[in-house]
């Protein structure tokens, strides 16, 4: 069976878990899953997104390589939820390259800022804008009011994070 046939046979945390344990740390295997997450196939890269997220927070490692396509996939109009949810879901678990440090922080303060962006893509946002703020101190304060600026409009699920985030500010 295909790793392509494996993601199709079902959609479940159990599968998730055997692509993971079937990838491991293998960068072959791994290459293999990515070309599919950014496929133009869109089940088959709804699907891959899950366990290519927790296979990166697994071993970080395996997305160097792939980082600008990674961020180029999350350019994409129309991107299905579930593919940007797991990009960013393991972009706040992992050191982010410092050439890429601006495409994200821009990507993740326009996730927080769109009302339409899912509770999960925005908390995932709000967690990496403030990793990054550790190397780059100056977005504290545009962290910070943008925070203010959303809150009457969130979720409880923004307003948690959020609170935390803001008391370590």
């Amino acid at each position: 069976m295909t790793l392509r046939d494996q993601l199709l046979k079902e959609h479940s945390k159990a599968n998730c878990n055997a692509i993971i344990k079937w990838i491991g740390n293998s960068q072959t295997r791994f290459d293999e899953l990515f070309s599919l997450f950014i496929s133009d196939e869109h089940r088959i890269a709804q699907r891959a997104a899950w366990p290519l997220s927790y296979s990166v927070i697994a071993h970080p490692r395996l997305i160097q390589k792939h980082f600008s396509k990674l961020l180029k996939n999350l350019e994409k109009p129309h991107l299905h939820d579930a593919i940007r949810r797991n990009s960013v879901r393991l972009l706040q678990d992992i050191s982010i390259p410092q050439k890429y440090s601006g495409t994200i922080m821009t990507l993740c303060f326009d996730y927080i800022s769109a009302p339409a962006t899912s509770a999960a893509v925005k908390a995932y946002s709000l967690t990496i804008l403030e990793n990054l703020s550790r190397q780059y101190p100056e977005i504290k304060s545009e962290l910070k009011s943008v925070i203010e600026n959303r809150w009457d409009d969130e979720s409880a699920a923004f307003h948690a994070r959020a609170r935390k985030i803001l008391r370590r500010l």
